[in-house]
């Protein structure tokens, strides 16, 4: 599973670091060359580098709007990172850290947090007043219930639980530009009365306890990537008909033992997995011959 989270902090940190230019915004690895630099200093990392402190003359940094400080040995956040004020993707992936300070709602600019693999169990409310936060990264921390101050920025575009302790989820519908949320490998048995974002187009409850595939998630029009593998829903609504966008569904390791015909009115589906389910081969053949457009695991 640690292998699991490491690759996901990985390919997390590939897309952050897409988003910035190394010819425009060159990241600077130790804090004396970025001292000494002429130039306006950008983009900091100071990865793997076995810190226990953020190096004080990091304040000095006032125009850094992005930081890496992922893989050292923080159990806390020091007090000179909230003296960055113009910064915008800040990594702490890989550290020991277990609560976030009030002093988060001074990055007022943060539009990217990251925080894999530490030892959080709740998010400070404090985190509700950074409005422009687009994207939020929590894996493999022990958090038990979805943050409630996530539900008070309305503009977050995604969002990241996977590993966790979940088993409460409220409000995430107000969270009204939400497209990419994971929740998997957590605690989840029931969503009945959980209303998801309409713009939802990617949800992730993989390795839950779900026993029914709820119906508020059949209702989601937008929906493109829907995975609830390795749960132990035993029975699919007709109400999947409803899914009129969906493209890619993972109903694998469940129980299982028959498939509604409305799976044939999925038009758009490409891909359907249904791998490590007591199905008969002979229903399963069948859906070929309705849905040759959709590639179907088996």
């Amino acid at each position: 599973m640690k292998k699991y989270i490491c690759l996901l902090s990985l390919l997390c940190i590939a897309k952050i670091n897409a988003q910035i230019d190394p010819v425009k915004y060159p990241t600077y690895t130790n804090m004396e060359a970025a001292l000494k630099s002429e130039k306006t200093v950008y983009s900091l990392s100071f990865r793997d580098k076995g810190l226990f402190n953020l190096p004080p003359d990091i304040k000095k940094m006032d125009s850094v709007f992005f930081l890496n400080i992922m893989g050292n040995n923080l159990e806390k956040l020091d007090d000179v990172l909230f003296s960055l004020s113009q910064l915008e993707i800040l990594n702490i992936n890989e550290n020991s850290i277990k609560y976030i300070p009030d002093e988060i709602s001074k990055l007022k600019k943060l539009t990217t947090f990251s925080m894999n693999l530490n030892q959080l169990t709740e998010l400070n409310p404090e985190f509700s007043k950074l409005q422009n936060l687009k994207e939020i990264h929590l894996e493999a921390n022990n958090l038990s219930v979805f943050p409630k101050a996530l539900t008070k920025i309305a503009g977050l575009e995604e969002i990241n639980l996977h590993s966790n302790q979940i088993s409460i989820i409220s409000d995430i519908d107000k969270i009204k530009r939400l497209r990419f949320l994971n929740l998997s490998s957590n605690q989840i048995n029931d969503l009945h009365d959980t209303d998801f974002p309409g713009q939802l187009k990617y949800l992730e409850l993989q390795k839950n306890m779900l026993i029914t595939l709820p119906k508020n998630v059949l209702t989601l029009k937008k929906l493109e990537f829907l995975n609830v593998g390795e749960n132990k829903i035993s029975d699919i609504s007709p109400q999947i008909k409803k899914l009129k966008n969906i493209i890619s569904l993972n109903l694998a390791n469940n129980q299982l033992k028959s498939l509604p015909n409305e799976l044939a009115d999925l038009k758009t589906l490409k891909t359907l997995i249904l791998t490590g389910n007591p199905l008969k081969i002979t229903e399963v053949e069948a859906l070929r011959k309705k849905m040759p457009e959709t590639q179907i695991y088996f």
